[in-house]
């Protein structure tokens, strides 16, 4: 019976040792942090990955996620500092970067973190989407808004600690209601634009067409003057080769001869041969034969 009892006893204390023994280890992941409190307060946090140890019944410990997380905030209007009302549907990327500040400050809860990033970032959005104008939150959905909102969230979230690693827009949209008036708008302005550089263009298209055809009637005239100049020097020395070469009384009777000649072979063309002179003219002058 002894024999019985001490076994009995031994097997519990077995059992004891080793439930004793599997409640004080602590087995964290890569993925994780392992928080320890004893009596409710943090005693330490375990950050790397691995097995370790606390005191059973003394000390708890509650697991934090180490990896990025995601926020889905819920899509919501916005106005626009032109007074348009938009949609927006974004989320957050964020994570836990000091485990002993997040469990202080938000009782290890995710979903107190949760309320705290929608209520920041959702202020955020508002924020900068009501300081620019429809237009620009359009053409800055692509990365130029992110980036403002991300500014605008700051370090606000240190105190928590937690940090806000991106905020991305699944969605910017405008209401069903308005959203053909305002790209109908969008359209009539770009037309707007394209055609007042088109206008523009074609001002300065014919601003070089008057100067290039200025400067060709210039060129033009400047050549039919230098034309004018060199065919009135050739005739200036034509004539003084002639005067030179007929100054002689002999030789200017025969230059009178030959053009007399000519006259009167032009005077004769056509069907017509005859001529009716008076006897002093220079071309029945060659016929009486200067009598």
């Amino acid at each position: 019976m002894k024999k019985n009892i001490g076994k009995v006893i031994f097997s519990i204390i077995i059992v004891a040792a080793v439930f004793l023994g599997l409640s004080s280890l602590v087995i964290t992941k890569e993925n994780e942090y392992k928080v320890i409190r004893q009596f409710g307060k943090i005693n330490h946090v375990q950050t790397e990955a691995g097995v370790s140890f606390k005191i059973p019944f003394l000390q708890t410990e509650a697991t934090l996620p180490k990896c990025i997380l995601v926020y889905d905030l819920s899509p919501s209007d916005v106005i626009t500092q032109d007074k348009k009302t938009m949609i927006t549907d974004s989320y957050v990327l964020w994570q836990i970067t000091d485990p002993i500040k997040f469990a202080q400050t938000l009782n290890s809860s995710i979903t107190n973190a949760e309320g705290r990033i929608n209520t920041v970032v959702y202020n955020s959005i508002k924020n900068i989407i009501s300081s620019l104008p429809q237009e620009e939150v359009i053409s800055g959905r692509d990365g130029g808004l992110s980036e403002a909102i991300m500014e605008n969230v700051g370090n606000k979230f240190q105190q928590y600690g937690l940090e806000v690693v991106a905020v991305e827009t699944k969605q910017l949209d405008l209401p069903n209601d308005n959203k053909e008036a305002v790209y109908e708008r969008m359209i009539s302005e770009r037309g707007n634009i394209a055609a007042t550089y088109t206008a523009e263009g074609a001002a300065e298209a014919q601003k070089i067409r008057n100067t290039t055809d200025k400067e060709v009637s210039i060129l033009i005239s400047e050549a039919n003057k230098q034309s004018e100049i060199l065919k009135a020097e050739g005739e200036a020395e034509y004539m003084k080769i002639l005067s030179e070469a007929y100054k002689e009384e002999s030789r200017s009777d025969f230059y009178s001869f030959v053009r007399s000649l000519d006259a009167l072979k032009e005077s004769m063309k056509g069907n017509n041969k005859k001529i009716i002179l008076d006897k002093d003219s220079p071309i029945a002058q060659i016929f009486y034969g200067g009598n």
